[in-house]
């Protein structure tokens, strides 16, 4: 095929797929169902476009089918919805699709960005590809992702992106736990050529009350990683001065609302325990490792920024046997009981979880432990499996110390005060608060 004649054909497919996007005819895929894609299928549905949702975890599909709902921010009633919508573990059940959106996770594995499940998702893809489709990565990663390992597996069928089909990448804003719409929040789009740009942000227009349109992937995929690296180094900074503060006779939680009231430049970040979850905990490591890869170092606040939260669980448990040493009870053979068990307020998710860290920390030195979680039934820890435990006064009072490591909304924090004979808080949740039995982080 000619030059001439290729890019006439594109144009026609970029003209109907854009007709079929406005229209909201366009049959959207969404591939991966977690915390980022389960969401993004709902209100794909929502707003009115024929979809697909796509998960290789069978248990996950047969959920879904079900009516239950896996995810803290997604009720039954919500996957009820989903009953018009396909759903199905087979990755080729995109070839159906106009529209393709990859969410799938990106771990770290011994310490390097691992895109196995985004090279899988595109190879899928890659099966069915046809000229006119769309294909969108929103999983997090480096920059280059889209262009240098998506955009090859998917060229690999003869059809390239900018000729026969289009690319583009638009990072994930989802803040769970939060109740926060997608509509809300603003949108970054792009895509490989200015045709696949457009469409991106043509679909994207009909989810979110606000796109927001940069020149390349590249610099899309910078700007997710830059949002949770200003988080991590930015939480870092607060957790090291909460080190020292007790040393230089300062209560941090009062200076740091001081600091809070300034009106202009200064933003505030609380200390805990730790970060935890798929973003904070793992995406500044990935642009650290491209910067390593690409330059032969890596980025120091970024390194320092993660060691000073991974120590923090060892920390908090230090600081509760510091705290038992006072009241003549060691570590050992005391009884513990913490308060969360999740990454974050609200949520079920326990991945790199901080809480989680601390009571391994504890159960290492011999604390019996238990913990209370309201998203948290049960829970593998050193080799064992825990149940949530009722908070009742009885079961609180029967503690030699309570932690309270996730501030979920539920918790009672004058009823752990009142009935705990020692309520260790990492999460500020008894600022304001004067009593004996309390101690903060």
């Amino acid at each position: 095929m000619s030059s001439v004649l290729r890019q006439h054909h594109f144009q026609t497919n970029d003209q109907a797929l854009l007709s079929a996007v406005e229209a909201r005819t366009a049959t959207v895929a969404v591939v991966g169902l977690g915390y980022v894609g389960l969401p993004l299928l709902l209100d794909t549905f929502r707003a009115g476009f024929p979809a697909i949702g796509v998960d290789v975890n069978a248990d996950r599909i047969q959920s879904l089918t079900a009516a239950r709902s896996y995810l803290s921010d997604v009720s039954d009633d919500d996957v009820r919805e989903l009953r018009a919508v396909s759903l199905s573990s087979d990755p080729l059940a995109v070839s159906d699709a106009d529209v393709v959106l990859i969410a799938v996770p990106t771990p770290l594995t011994n310490g390097v960005p691992d895109l196995g499940m985004v090279e899988g998702a595109s190879q899928a893809v890659a099966t069915v590809l046809r000229p006119g489709m769309l294909v969108i990565l929103e999983s997090t990663t480096y920059p280059g992702t889209t262009e240098e390992v998506v955009r090859p597996i998917l060229e690999s069928t003869g059809l390239f992106a900018d000729d026969d089909f289009f690319l583009g990448y638009s990072p994930e804003r989802i803040d769970p736990g939060s109740g926060r719409a997608l509509a809300d929040t603003p949108k970054i789009v792009s895509g490989v050529g200015p045709e696949a740009t457009d469409l991106v942000e043509s679909f994207y227009s009909q989810l979110v009350n606000e796109v927001v349109r940069v020149p390349s992937p590249r610099d899309a995929e910078m700007a997710k990683l830059i949002e949770n690296t200003f988080r991590q180094v930015n939480i870092a900074l607060v957790n090291e001065m909460t080190m020292i503060a007790p040393h230089l006779g300062v209560d941090i939680w009062s200076a740091l609302n001081a600091a809070a009231t300034k009106p202009f430049g200064y933003m505030p970040f609380w200390p805990g325990p730790g970060v935890g979850g798929h973003c904070i905990a793992i995406d500044p490591s990935y642009l650290s490792w491209r910067v390593s890869e690409r330059l032969g170092f890596g980025m120091g606040f970024v390194e320092h920024a993660k060691e000073v939260n991974r120590g923090m669980p060892a920390h908090v448990a230090s600081r509760i046997a510091v705290a038992l040493n006072t009241v003549s009870k060691p570590l050992r053979g005391s009884r513990i009981m913490a308060i969360g068990a999740a990454y974050k307020p609200g949520v079920n998710d326990v991945r790199e979880s901080p809480a989680v860290a601390v009571l391994e920390h504890l159960m290492e030195a011999g604390a019996e432990c238990s913990y209370h979680d309201p998203y948290v039934p049960s829970l593998q820890l050193g080799g064992i499996t825990l149940q949530s435990v009722e908070l009742t006064p009885h079961t609180l009072h029967g503690q030699d110390c309570v932690v309270i490591l996730t501030p979920h909304p539920q918790i009672d924090v004058h009823a752990l005060i009142k009935s705990a004979r020692m309520v260790f808080d990492t999460r500020g949740m008894t600022v304001g608060i004067e009593a004996d039995n309390v101690v903060r982080l």
